[in-house]
């Protein structure tokens, strides 16, 4: 049988509040910082993952409302780093297209076919 830990020691509150700097970081996040905030988060992350190992039931009524107030910001931060990973495709792609145009723009004739040093018209 384990034992229910003390009321004064919360160990959801770690959990809790990295989550918290979490979710300010992501709020907060802009284009320019980007890079600095997705190591910033990387490292909280990691934190946080640590921190929910050492999580273990029992627990006592505090913790348990914690918990419960954890699940809404977490979702939140869910929601903040998938909208981040949809600009970060978006901006892929942007920069896939531009490098595409840019080569079509340098070398036009580049998928023109050439038979003998004719240039073949496809329509009869």
């Amino acid at each position: 049988m384990q034992k229910v830990p003390k009321s004064d020691e919360n160990r959801v509150k770690p959990v809790f509040d990295t989550t918290i700097q979490m979710k300010d970081l992501l709020e907060k996040s802009s284009a320019k910082t980007r890079d600095a905030d997705i190591e910033q988060l990387n490292a909280l992350i990691e934190l946080r993952g640590k921190q929910l190992e050492q999580l273990t039931p029992p627990y006592n009524e505090e913790e348990t409302k914690l918990g419960q107030e954890l699940i809404p910001i977490n979702d939140r931060v869910q929601e903040l780093m998938q909208s981040i990973f949809s600009e970060l495709k978006k901006e892929i792609r942007q920069v896939k297209k531009q490098k595409s145009s840019n080569q079509k723009y340098m070398n036009p004739y580049k998928n023109v076919q050439v038979m003998d040093g004719m240039y073949l018209d496809k329509k009869k």
